[in-house]
């Protein structure tokens, strides 16, 4: 499956790009006058190869949910069964997620790929469990291979059936008690950053606990023999970096950006933790950032270390540390208004308007 799927990925089609800026500057306004929003616009239609591109809407998003063996090196004092109970708040809709959700009208569905216990069953909830949570990642590899590969290919089928149900953006959600750890140590391999520079205060912990969670990214990068350079251009150096220091639902996230990709859909990247995947997707396809937008850019130092490496400009910047897609949903508005008005504004000639002259 993830051979078939990155297969499938195709770079943004540099003739749609041209037919969408030139169209930007016919509307009925000051060519350049939307900024960043004309942009973006052009992006999707680079990346859907029409012009103008489809509304991404409805739109769908996913929480991926895992747990972590680091948690138990005292990198987080929230006790790790708070995974379990806010899947539960999530299908309970009792979440900032679900009532950001509710307010862009995205549909949310939550994803157990590696929680630490077994879930009921519910009308929201996937099972593509591949693990009840990660091994310590400073102690050694969190995952096999195998077992990354499996997460990924999770994300993928859950890409490939929100877009089947007729979802035309995905947007990313996460939920993993310690899942900053891994995000930092997978950011600290994949832009060559030290680990002081992009692990964070998560869900904002004292100064001693951030010392021990600098110290826990900088031995996980040791033991697992990433901490000798920049990590090399293969697809395999990638796949066994995400092993050793990712967590399930960033090799699911990847796999979802990948199925997102694949399949010509927009995909809206979250916080640190969706930055962190995305850095993992690019490195075995190039071509799938071509299909991502950064939906806002979080608190967490490594989200804009993870930026920059992927050259991707938010749309928000709020301060938001929360996870659980909370930034690109809110977002997720400003991306339909984008491309509406790409099918709504009027052109100078249509509107019998007298452009500015060159």
């Amino acid at each position: 499956m993830l051979a078939d799927t990155l297969a499938a990925i195709r770079a943004a089609d540099p003739v749609a790009i041209a037919e969408a800026r030139a169209f930007q500057d016919r509307l009925t306004k000051p060519r350049g006058s939307l900024g960043v929003l004309e942009d973006v616009a052009v992006r999707l239609a680079g990346a859907a190869g029409v012009c103008p591109p489809p509304l991404p809407a409805p739109a769908a998003l996913a929480i991926f949910a895992a747990d972590h063996g680091v948690h138990a090196a005292g990198v987080t004092p929230w006790p790790q069964e708070v995974t379990v109970q806010m899947v539960a708040n999530f299908l309970a809709g009792g979440a900032v997620a679900n009532a950001f959700a509710a307010q862009a009208g995205v549909t949310v569905t939550v994803v157990d790929v590696g929680v630490a216990a077994d879930l009921p069953d519910a009308p929201a909830l996937v099972k593509r469990k591949v693990g009840y949570g990660t091994a310590d990642l400073s102690r050694g590899p969190a995952m096999t291979v195998d077992q990354a590969v499996r997460a990924m290919e999770a994300g993928i089928a859950v890409a490939r059936d929100l877009v089947a149900g007729g979802a035309r953006c995905l947007i990313t959600g996460d939920m993993g008690i310690a899942n900053t750890t891994a995000s930092a140590a997978l950011i600290s391999v994949f832009t060559g950053a030290d680990p002081a520079e992009v692990t964070g205060r998560g869900t904002g912990i004292d100064d001693e606990t951030y010392e021990r969670k600098v110290g826990i990214v900088r031995e996980a990068l040791r033991v697992n023999g990433l901490d000798g350079g920049p990590l090399g251009s293969s697809a395999s150096e990638a796949l066994r970096a995400l092993a050793a220091v990712g967590g399930f639902e960033h090799a699911a996230l990847a796999g979802f950006i990948l199925g997102g990709a694949a399949a010509r859909v927009p995909v809206l990247l979250d916080g640190v933790i969706a930055g962190a995947a995305a850095l993992v997707a690019a490195a075995l396809d190039p071509s799938a950032l071509d299909h991502c937008v950064a939906g806002h850019r979080s608190a967490e130092p490594g989200h804009a270390a993870a930026l920059a490496r992927l050259g991707l400009r938010p749309l928000v910047d709020l301060e938001l540390r929360l996870g659980e897609g909370t930034g690109a949903l809110l977002a997720h508005p400003v991306l339909c208004a984008a491309v509406r008005v790409m099918h709504e504004v009027a052109t100078f000639d249509s509107a019998g308007v007298t452009e500015k002259p060159v």
